[in-house]
């Protein structure tokens, strides 16, 4: 009887999330393709939380928060009617309470955004596509492809450093979206609207189609993938204007 050869079991695949961030952002195909063979979803997210922390804590303690509130404040008609005394008093109360919403909104976000695009993107392509996605893989990607908001984070430190706080605007620090080109007077309607033309979150949904391609490339292709994204952004996007409209 022959020799019976047998095959060693291949060595299970080493995970660096780490390192994973950096590869969603500089070389996509690549670690997407190994993020859908071995999902993790928790680091990236992690870093976006601690940056996002670190933005708002140096915002305050470069004093950001009276001048980004007084601005705030000069769009409210009903403030703007009192008197200066009362006036002022409003500002206290929201320099005093405001921040920490903001705070808490700086921990929570990315992880419940990270929820809802998994759970929500594991519905469309499951459900529309056959593309037989588990959760976790559904979610892994969707926490990678927002690998992109750890540069904005880190941007956003050195802008907040280098500059006049009392200058900055807190909801768009980097100025990476058409925002920029309207004046301080503009529909807030509009400004919503020009918010949505973003560097980041285009190339954000780009990661995001590559990396479900990868999950289910039988199933899912780049641009289908991009098409269904794109039109779930431009309905939330549609929603938010349409709210903004209404109430401002």
């Amino acid at each position: 009887m022959g020799d019976v050869a047998v095959q060693a079991p291949e060595a299970p695949e080493q995970v660096n999330s780490f390192s994973r961030v950096f590869g969603a952002i500089f070389s996509p195909k690549e670690t997407f393709a190994s993020i859908g063979r071995r999902p993790t979803w928790i680091v990236p997210v992690l870093l976006i939380c601690v940056l996002s922390l670190a933005v708002v804590a140096l915002f305050g303690h470069r004093g950001g928060w009276r001048p980004f509130f007084e601005k705030q404040l000069e769009s409210n008609s009903r403030v703007q009617d009192m008197p200066a005394e009362q006036r002022a008093e409003v500002l206290d109360r929201v320099v005093a309470f405001y921040p920490k919403v903001i705070y808490s909104i700086a921990v929570i976000s990315p992880f419940v955004v990270v929820l809802i695009l998994g759970a929500v993107f594991l519905g469309v392509f499951n459900g529309l596509a056959g593309a037989d996605l588990k959760f976790k893989t559904s979610l892994a990607v969707a926490a990678y492809a927002l690998s992109p908001g750890i540069i904005r984070g880190l941007l956003a430190i050195v802008i907040i450093l280098a500059k006049d706080p009392a200058t900055v605007d807190l909801q768009n620090i980097v100025a990476s979206n058409a925002a920029i080109l309207l004046s301080d007077h503009a529909a807030k309607w509009l400004v919503a609207l020009m918010r949505s033309i973003d560097l980041f979150a285009f190339w954000q949904m780009i990661l995001m189609a590559i990396g479900y391609h990868s999950a289910s490339p039988k199933k899912l292709s780049t641009g289908a993938a991009f098409a269904w994204i794109f039109i779930l952004y431009l309905v939330i996007v549609l929603a938010s204007v349409g709210a903004t409209a209404a109430f401002s």
